[in-house]
């Protein structure tokens, strides 16, 4: 059974963490709030999240701010990061978005449909990787204790498929950002495509005669 990921969502306004839980309910994982910067900050020092929905706009550390904390933190760094603003100042203000770390910018009101499907994709890449890492290490541990080869084979083949689908999704995600204008975003989908090549080139040093 697939462990439910976790989705940390932040935003001053009560009203607006609510409406951001009714949305993604329906993708049901587990859904943590957090009022403001420090209260997000505090969040991420204990758990994993597969995604950070994160407001602009509020008092006292402001998104901007929040996103530069998560991204220097070695633990936070490569989690991604929505921002989402009610205000428009155009390109200018997208682009301190971007290079705050974020992989998408989205302007209130957000249209529901879209929101949920951008969420659910590094949902499932989130769930799929963590998927693979514990399989990988359970094989590891078993060829260790000196598991016979045909069942080591069968495992590793199987672990191939899934990293296959994995990089696939990974490939199309990035093709859809790159096809948009945003350098910064394409460039951290690119950023996610090797840290999945790192975890195919660990996977095959697990094949018999690759050490």
């Amino acid at each position: 059974m697939v462990q439910k990921a976790k989705i940390l969502l932040v935003d001053d306004r009560p009203e607006n963490l609510l409406a951001l839980e009714a949305i993604l309910s329906a993708l049901d994982q587990t859904l943590v709030r957090a009022a403001s910067g420090e209260e997000a900050l505090k969040a991420l020092l204990t758990d994993d999240f597969a995604v950070i929905l994160l407001d602009v706009q509020m008092p006292g550390m402001d998104g901007f701010e929040t996103a530069a904390h998560i991204k220097r933190r070695e633990r936070t760094r490569d989690i991604p990061i929505i921002f989402l603003t009610a205000i428009n100042h155009g390109p200018h203000h997208t682009f301190r978005g971007y290079a705050a770390g974020a992989v998408d910018y989205i302007s209130k009101p957000f249209d529901p449909w879209v929101l949920r499907a951008k969420v659910s994709v590094f949902v499932d890449l989130y769930q799929k990787n963590t998927q693979l890492k514990e399989q990988a290490a359970l094989l590891r541990l078993q060829l260790e204790a000196g598991a016979e080869p045909a069942i080591g084979g069968a495992l590793l083949g199987e672990l191939s498929a899934r990293l296959a689908a994995v990089e696939e999704q990974a490939e199309a995600l990035t093709k859809q950002l790159e096809a948009g204008s945003d350098g910064p975003a394409a460039a951290t989908a690119a950023h996610l495509e090797r840290k999945i090549a790192g975890l195919r080139g660990a996977l095959d040093a697990l094949r018999p005669g690759s050490g």
